[in-house]
């Protein structure tokens, strides 16, 4: 089924906004226009409140002349990946980043231009392994367990549904791993991951054997062939660029989810 591109937004912002760690506060009114499927004004405007996706939204329509920033190819080019990201452009890209980030990081700003001339694109993977600071604490042995973690909830990974209970699907899943040296893909796994609150979500008909996109602890869409292809290319892009400079990317500085 077809969905417009601000409840595609929706599904993929609501996980970390319901944590508390993106977004505007109300995350009942996103879970709230997410399970009606209405799109409003309001929806918009809760939309423009997510400090790290927007500007990425705006970028990707602003360099394609699409008016909307929540128009579904946009909305679909960041969160799971399309043929719009290579056309961005690395000038734009780069400007972009001088825009949001020059003066909050200072002579660390450099670093994050290296992720943009080594082919980083803005797509959320772009977002948690060249921009988000938790890259940097994985040498840390006090705290690399738990930044291994909030990059593989934070990232948009996929699964395959193996059963359904109540709100709840299990799904079978890679991890990101660490080894000390690099991130990558590790061996499947099984997990549980939400899709509705009280038997009402944002995807219908869900069914075992669909291939799905999870954050953080939610199942955000069904996923066709392409999308999933999509999806594992340009997590693997930007988990090549970010191993290539993981010794001294991702300082801890407060940038936006």
């Amino acid at each position: 089924m077809v969905i417009d591109g601000a409840q595609l937004f929706v599904r993929y912002a609501y996980p970390p906004n319901s944590r508390g760690s993106c977004g505007p506060p109300d995350s009942d009114a996103l879970l709230h226009y997410g399970q009606s499927g209405v799109t409003d004004p309001g929806l918009r405007e809760l939309a423009k409140g997510f400090a790290g996706a927007w500007p990425y939204l705006e970028l990707i329509a602003g360099t394609h002349g699409i008016a909307d920033p929540l128009d579904a190819r946009v909305v679909e080019a960041y969160w799971v990946g399309n043929s719009l990201l290579d056309s961005v452009g690395i000038t734009n890209i780069g400007n972009s980043m001088e825009d949001r980030f020059r003066a909050r990081t200072g002579r660390q700003f450099p670093h994050l231009v290296e992720g943009v001339l080594a082919g980083g694109v803005p797509h959320h993977s772009f977002h948690v392994f060249e921009i988000y600071p938790w890259l940097g604490l994985l040498r840390d042995e006090r705290r690399h367990a738990t930044a291994l973690n909030v990059l593989d909830r934070c990232r948009i990974r996929w699964g395959q549904v193996l059963a359904i209970t109540g709100d709840d699907a299990v799904v079978r899943s890679r991890p990101l791993v660490w080894d000390g040296t690099a991130l990558d893909i590790g061996e499947p796994v099984v997990e549980s991951a939400k899709f509705a609150v009280n038997g009402t979500g944002f995807v219908e008909g869900l069914a075992v054997g669909d291939v799905v996109s999870l954050h953080w602890d939610w199942v955000c869409d069904r996923l066709s062939a392409h999308q999933l292809q999509q999806l594992k290319h340009f997590t693997a892009r930007h988990l090549r660029i970010a191993n290539s400079g993981v010794e001294h990317r991702g300082a801890a500085i407060a940038l936006e989810h």
